[in-house]
């Protein structure tokens, strides 16, 4: 590995002006999207009510969603949960109703396309969903907090900016990956979202840890070679990490079920996008900051004989 890592001399930072503006396009794109065609809500934030039946044969989803049109269901969402067999359906929601009686209307609506069983009903109410949306972007915004207080006292303030900057970059992008495709947006992925602030997190803080380092051995080169060099060292431990995770969430995607699809395909956004940040934003911000080793100097006691004496 160490040999690896010493024939790496990849000039990751000096590309830094392209990466900067390849994501300031994208983060323009993805906040034009949010603010023009927001997101694909949930009934976790919007409110409604979620109804799974069952058939004992595999079903047509284009039977089910005209049966309930005929029944005068307006803007349902019909999809298979995990088998061809089982059926999500989710409804909008809408003043007066009562969950039983409308699960048995749904019931009775789809008594043509089979031998439909009752899984489970459930009602989110809207007030719950704003809160929950709310209650959400709190916690996103309380976590960037954190992080930037953690990392300034661990490292230095500059550090601290770098890190809450590709974290804001990764959040921005993920969100901005579901409003552009119109996935559907949800309770799990915003769970997801906050796990990729962790992930990329983690993974800055080991580049940051060997920069760090670095700054202190290497005291006469300069910023950008130390920097860079860093970056190189840690490359193959970032790298290997980001492809045996995507790999579990590939596989949570493809085979997981409909159920942990979103909360996959976000993590699987986010994992990309942070591995990219903690090198071409992270990184890069330190030299953009004036990030120095005269900055990272360990204070030296001017009579250290005085700290022996009692």
């Amino acid at each position: 590995m160490q040999f690896i890592k010493d024939q790496l001399h990849i000039d990751f930072i000096g590309k830094r002006k392209i990466a900067w503006v390849i994501s300031a396009i994208l983060i323009v794109i993805s906040l034009v999207s949010i603010v023009t065609r927001g997101l694909n809500l949930g009934i976790d934030f919007t409110g409604g009510t979620l109804v799974e039946v069952g058939y004992e044969q595999s079903v047509e989803l284009a039977p089910i969603r005209a049966a309930l049109e005929s029944a005068q269901f307006e803007d349902v969402i019909v999809q298979h949960f995990g088998t061809a067999k089982d059926v999500l359906i989710r409804l909008p929601s809408s003043d007066g109703e009562d969950s039983a009686e409308l699960s048995n209307v749904v019931l009775t609506a789809l008594e043509p396309t089979g031998d439909p069983v009752m899984r489970r009903v459930e009602f989110v109410g809207p007030q719950v969903g704003e809160e929950l949306r709310d209650d959400g972007g709190l916690a996103i915004i309380y976590a960037l907090v954190g992080i930037l207080i953690y990392v300034a006292l661990r490292f230095e303030y500059r550090f601290a900016l770098g890190s809450v900057a590709a974290l804001i970059h990764d959040v921005v992008l993920t969100v901005g990956f579901f409003s552009v495709t119109q996935a559907p947006f949800d309770l799990t992925v915003l769970a997801a979202v906050l796990a990729v602030i962790g992930y990329s997190l983690n993974d800055t803080i080991v580049v940051f840890d060997r920069i760090r380092e670095n700054f202190r051995r290497m005291r006469k080169k300069s910023a950008l070679d130390v920097i860079n060099g860093s970056v190189n060292q840690t490359l193959a431990r970032t790298l290997m990490t980001s492809l045996t995770t995507l790999l579990v969430l590939l596989a949570l995607f493809f085979i997981g079920g409909e159920v942990i699809h979103s909360f996959a395909l976000a993590l699987i956004v986010g994992v990309i996008v942070g591995t990219y940040s903690s090198i071409y934003i992270a990184s890069a911000m330190l030299v953009l900051l004036n990030v120095s080793s005269a900055d990272l100097m360990q204070v030296e006691k001017e009579n250290p004989e005085l700290d022996q004496q009692p």
